[in-house]
């Protein structure tokens, strides 16, 4: 390669004039090759900020601190105990007492020990949701015969009187307790994702079809009721649960499982994984992690070292309590010093919600990008196979101009876009925002 004209083959000195003049070195004054970035607005990496269990400080104490840090996130709600929601617990079946009155002939067995995990939460007793909780976890992991000594103990428990009457919820359910649907709408309105982790955080490994589709169905019917059917694209399986009955589910009630979202293109580490991100074999990774109390800020602000110095991570970073209220609460200080941490990250990482950050991975999975030039401009239209009403998210591409387009002038319909002009190695190029399956994008040299 000639050292002094990057890009141009080795040539006599009387051609160099020539090859400048013209443009026999195409990366240096061709243009219209145009890709899609990896991420959004081309950052290196992805980072998520999500809650589960909708406890009262994630909205009246982290959220504030968001706002002032124009930090987005999604928050993973149980439905049930929020102002104003229509759909409540309660346990799909034959009567309980039936159930109950069988429970003292008949043992716990795997015919029966998934009808009897449902309806624990609602025999009439308080106390009795930690059983469901407890048993269902069992069953879950394979300890099939604990989990239905659980269900025996509970249901003799009944028998005998030892519960005093009423309904209990779960700890979780509790902590959710004060938020209204009118709150909600006001954080949607200002970027914030709503989604669903049910409707009572039920231990699903040890339930019914039925009774987990009305937890997962009805959460996704309140929401699309209080605030439209864009915020039923994601959902959360309470505890983390990835099992594979429970999953086969939900896949057909929502479009997006933080648990598990299996895709040719994309590798999935849970935060429980001590798996580390690279080496990977896929176009992307989802990198899971759950700062718990006592995690260190220090291990914290290294996951997102590692997205931003990567191409292909998403971290997700998943919270529960906030400020003394909730599973393993962070302290309100230390999230403050972490999300400026990662605020101070925003010019190599896209902050983007659970649902965005999916939703431009599978359009550009399934997107193509195709040049036209002519009489001066460059025409891109941009296309692809999904649903263009639920996949409307603008992807960013990266478009190579003429060398002597020194500014740049992108519409797509009635938007338009001045990119600042950048190069590389290929040449000069923009980065802009098109929308899939609309009119087609028109570069011009802006002079």
């Amino acid at each position: 390669m000639n050292p002094l004209v990057p890009g141009c083959p080795k040539l006599l000195p009387s051609l160099i004039v020539l090859c400048l003049s013209i443009g026999l070195c195409q990366a240096q004054t061709a243009g219209g090759k145009t890709t899609i970035t990896e991420w959004q607005y081309g950052k290196n990496g992805a980072l998520s900020i999500t809650y589960d269990d909708a406890s009262r400080h994630q909205f009246t104490r982290a959220l504030p601190l968001m706002q002032r840090l124009k930090l987005p996130a999604t928050f993973f709600v149980i439905t049930g105990p929020i102002t104003g929601s229509k759909y409540h617990g309660k346990f799909v079946g034959r009567p309980v007492q039936d159930i109950i009155r069988e429970s003292a002939t008949i043992p716990t067995s795997q015919q029966n020990f998934l009808e009897r995990c449902s309806a624990a939460g609602y025999l009439g007793y308080q106390g009795t949701i930690s059983y469901h909780t407890r048993a269902g976890g069992l069953y879950s992991s394979g300890k099939k015969e604990q989990a239905y000594h659980w269900m025996d103990s509970l249901y003799a428990k009944v028998r005998n009187g030892d519960f005093p009457a009423g309904y209990e919820p779960c700890p979780e359910y509790k902590d959710a307790i004060g938020s209204s649907w009118d709150d909600f709408r006001k954080d949607v309105a200002v970027g914030y994702e709503i989604a669903s982790h049910s409707i009572t955080h039920a231990t699903m490994p040890g339930m019914d079809e039925a009774n987990i589709r009305y937890e997962l169905e009805k959460s996704k019917e309140e929401i699309k009721t209080q605030l439209g059917d864009k915020y039923t694209f994601s959902t959360e399986v309470p505890y983390g649960y990835e099992d594979d009955r429970v999953m086969q589910i939900a896949y057909k009630i929502y479009p997006a499982l933080r648990n598990r979202m299996p895709e040719p293109f994309l590798k999935e580490i849970d935060r429980a994984s001590r798996t580390q991100p690279h080496p990977a074999d896929k176009d992307y990774v989802q990198w899971q992690r759950g700062p718990l109390h006592n995690t260190p800020l220090d291990l914290m602000q290294s996951w997102v070292d590692t997205t931003a110095a990567s191409k292909d991570l998403w971290l997700v970073l998943v919270f529960h309590g906030i400020d003394s209220l909730g599973w393993e609460w962070t302290p309100i200080p230390k999230l403050e010093e972490y999300f400026k941490y990662i605020k101070g990250k925003e010019d190599q990482l896209w902050i983007a919600t659970f649902g965005d950050a999916t939703k431009y991975m599978r359009e550009r999975e399934h997107a193509k990008a195709s040049t036209e030039e002519s009489n001066g401009s460059i025409s891109i239209k941009l296309t692809h196979s999904l649903d263009p009403t639920m996949y409307d998210l603008p992807l960013t591409l990266k478009t190579y101009i003429p060398a002597n387009w020194t500014k740049v002038i992108v519409t797509q319909g009635t938007n338009t876009q001045s990119p600042t002009v950048r190069h590389d190695d290929q040449g000069a190029y923009v980065l802009y925002q098109q929308i899939p399956n609309s009119t087609n994008a028109l570069l011009k040299s802006n002079p």
